[in-house]
């Protein structure tokens, strides 16, 4: 379903108007006749779902009060400049400028949930029909945003204790993933090492190991140094994730067509590095035992890169190096897994790929383009061709292989 309607009357609405016309698809749904199981809260043959991709509204004064007083003075902060003008300034983003966004109706409950609640996220997913959730941050996506690692890490500490403290008793359910910087290999290693031991199911890193555009000439993921990271991660038996937005500043556009040209380039594309360097670099012979996924950038694009990174493999095999014993697509296949919300180009390459083990989907609960809580309708809207134990798959069944939930438990909540 498009929204379309000419741009002066968008403009002519009030904030409450727009909110209702542009949520309107959200209710549309066809229904589902003839499906065994369902995505209704509350159904007694309600689908095991659990939302591959979440975020968790941190306390905005957070990394303030429990940070090295060292980096204090360096968190994300914002400055007024002298025509008044409120700006976001943080250490590897351009500034950004805040506007002050009037909210109505579904965008305006949805702008005020999400927060450290325990109670209130099991009460806001079960309206929506969630069993479990994988968390990741929200204000703790500018953690990655600096040049130095050290800095980052240090803000990362402070997130994964904010988080254990929060949600350990509720873990079974409210998974938020321990928050790790690559830069620094050896801080890498302890962090990873002390959430293993606290009890967190799996890791979400940065997309790049260096904040920024990068170069060929910075440290990235298939350096062979990397392998001292890899091994300890497979020792832990944790997956890990690379999260959109985590490797350079997804701000590159400006003006004309940058929200959407900033979305597409410079936030979702670059999630697929890290999985193309795992999957063609000989990391997975060494470890096999690693498991990745790429967080909120899509499923459609996977088929492509499948193919893209064999044909690399085949055809330019004269310049690639090293010799794996397998084809990057069936590392993937075997070890990797991606999150969606609404994807229907996705979905409908899934089965012919032979991706039903490896797609996970979420509802991005409380972000504006996930679809709480109206997931019901956007399940039935995307995923009627699929076989119900395809949509058991890739409601829930996926992640709860990938993460370790126990299936068992979370049926016995209802």
């Amino acid at each position: 379903m498009t929204t379309t309607m000419p741009k002066e009357s968008v403009d002519a609405m009030t904030p409450l108007e727009r909110s209702v016309y542009f949520n309107a698809q959200r209710y549309y749904t066809p229904g589902h006749e003839g499906w065994p199981r369902v995505a209704t809260p509350g159904a007694p043959n309600k689908f095991l779902m659990i939302s591959a991709d979440c975020h968790v509204n941190e306390p905005p004064n957070l990394w303030v009060e429990r940070i090295d007083e060292k980096y204090r003075h360096r968190l994300p902060r914002i400055e007024v400049d002298g025509s008044g003008v409120k700006w976001s300034i943080t250490e590897g983003h351009h500034p950004m400028k805040l506007r002050d966004l009037k909210m109505e109706g579904e965008d305006l409950e949805r702008s005020k949930v999400g927060k450290g609640d325990p109670e209130e996220r099991l009460r806001d997913h079960a309206r929506d029909g969630i069993d479990a959730e994988i968390m990741f941050p929200n204000r703790g996506l500018n953690m990655w945003a600096t040049p130095d690692p050290l800095f980052s890490q240090a803000q990362c500490r402070v997130y994964n204790d904010y988080c254990w403290e929060t949600f350990g008793a509720y873990y079974d359910r409210l998974s938020p993933l321990a928050a790790v910087n690559t830069g620094d290999i050896d801080s890498a290693i302890t962090e990873v090492q002390r959430t293993a031991k606290l009890g967190f199911r799996g890791l979400t890193l940065p997309c790049k190991p260096m904040w920024g555009p990068g170069g060929s000439d910075d440290p990235n993921y298939n350096d062979p140094e990397y392998d001292r990271l890899w091994g300890c991660i497979q020792d832990t038996g944790m997956p890990m994730t690379f999260h959109v937005s985590t490797g350079k500043d997804p701000r590159g556009a400006k003006g004309h067509g940058g929200a959407v040209i900033n979305y597409v380039i410079h936030s979702l594309a670059p999630t697929a590095e890290p999985i193309v360097i795992l999957c063609s670099s000989g990391i997975l012979d060494r470890f096999p035992g690693l498991k990745f996924a790429s967080i909120e950038a899509g499923i459609g694009w996977v088929p492509w890169m499948l193919r893209a990174m064999d044909e690399a493999y085949e055809h330019h095999h004269f310049w690639v190096f090293p010799k794996l014993k397998m084809l990057p697509s069936e590392y993937y296949r075997a070890n990797g897994a991606a999150s969606f919300q609404e994807d229907p180009p996705g979905v409908d390459l899934m089965r012919s790929h032979g991706l039903s083990d490896n797609f996970m989907w979420a509802n991005d609960y409380p972000h504006h383009e996930g679809s709480w809580p109206h997931s019901e309708a956007a399940i039935e809207r995307h995923m009627g061709q699929l076989s119900d134990e395809e949509r058991g798959k890739v409601l829930g069944l996926n992640a709860a292989r990938f993460f370790n939930f126990d299936v068992e438990k979370l049926v016995s909540y209802r």
